[in-house]
């Protein structure tokens, strides 16, 4: 009885591996008919990609990965998974005779993209997908750095790989991630779990990760929103994204947060330190922006 139990476990589970290695053979196969994304969300984390990524699913004219059903919002291609090559990476979008389909039921052409916050903060990402990719649009969402840092913090405790508090981890952020740089430049492939895990702070410094993206890019395509505009005004910033796609206005028929969760109070002391740490900060971004302070 054990063993049956056990093999009804196991089953759907099997079922599901075979089914995802053949239709990505199947993708695979198939990638010289499958375009590049038109568009990447790029960060930044816990800033409301997930969210953003979600609300453009509701959208007629955007297409998930490959396949949907999946309801996958990145690949990881461009720091975890470059090895397996650009026909794997195209194996991820949808082909050019499905579009044209698609194209015929609405009048226009869909566009199709992923989201991940990690290629805002991977410096090395920018330049990569310009390479393969130099006429994506990319979107970059920026969250007040403090709440940011907090919330990035909550999600790793909860993920299980953080065992200090906040503070302390604060502290330790320098000597977790000192020389990942310097492997991470000397490697290409080279993946980094301290970069993307504990680098709480410095994450928050937006204006090298919006210079270096405006480095490969020209401005007109690449789109900085605040997510607090984002979570303020979901409609009005969903319309500024797909004015900026290009694509029609859609109303969207739920605004609710897509991953949103409520870490613990954070210590006074800590929110003004890092206050005072970001406030030059968040100012020359600002100044580059040509905007109003962002936070106060």
């Amino acid at each position: 009885m054990a063993l049956t139990a056990q093999l009804k476990d196991i089953a759907p589970r099997w079922a599901k591996d075979v089914g995802d290695v053949t239709t990505r053979g199947y993708a695979v196969g198939t990638a010289v008919n499958r375009p590049m994304p038109d568009f990447l969300i790029i960060g930044c984390k816990r800033g409301g990609t997930t969210s953003l990524f979600n609300y453009l699913l509701m959208h007629s004219g955007v297409l998930g990965l490959f396949p949907q059903v999946r309801g996958k919002k990145s690949t990881d291609y461009f720091f975890k998974e470059a090895q397996r090559g650009p026909r794997w990476y195209r194996s991820h979008f949808h082909t050019e005779t499905y579009r044209a389909l698609k194209a015929k039921q609405l009048g226009y052409r869909a566009v199709s993209g992923e989201a991940s916050p990690y290629y805002l903060w991977d410096y090395r990402v920018a330049e990569q997908v310009k390479a393969l990719n130099p006429n994506t649009k990319a979107i970059a969402l920026l969250r007040d750095p403090v709440k940011r840092a907090h919330s990035h913090y909550a999600e790793r405790v909860i993920n299980g790989v953080e065992p200090l508090s906040f503070d302390a981890a604060l502290a330790a952020e320098e000597d977790r991630l000192h020389g990942e740089g310097s492997r991470m430049a000397a490697d290409p492939q080279y993946y980094s779990a301290a970069h993307d895990y504990y680098s709480y702070r410095a994450r928050g410094v937006y204006l090298p990760q919006i210079l270096n993206w405006h480095r490969s890019f020209p401005k007109e395509q690449l789109l900085v929103l605040r997510s607090e505009d984002l979570y303020l005004d979901v409609q009005g910033t969903f319309d500024t994204v797909c004015r900026f796609l290009n694509i029609p206005l859609f109303t969207l028929p739920n605004t609710a947060a897509f991953n949103a969760s409520a870490p613990a109070p954070m210590a006074q002391s800590t929110r003004e330190a890092l206050q005072t740490f970001y406030q030059p900060h968040n100012r020359d971004l600002a100044d580059y922006l040509g905007t109003a302070p962002l936070w106060p």
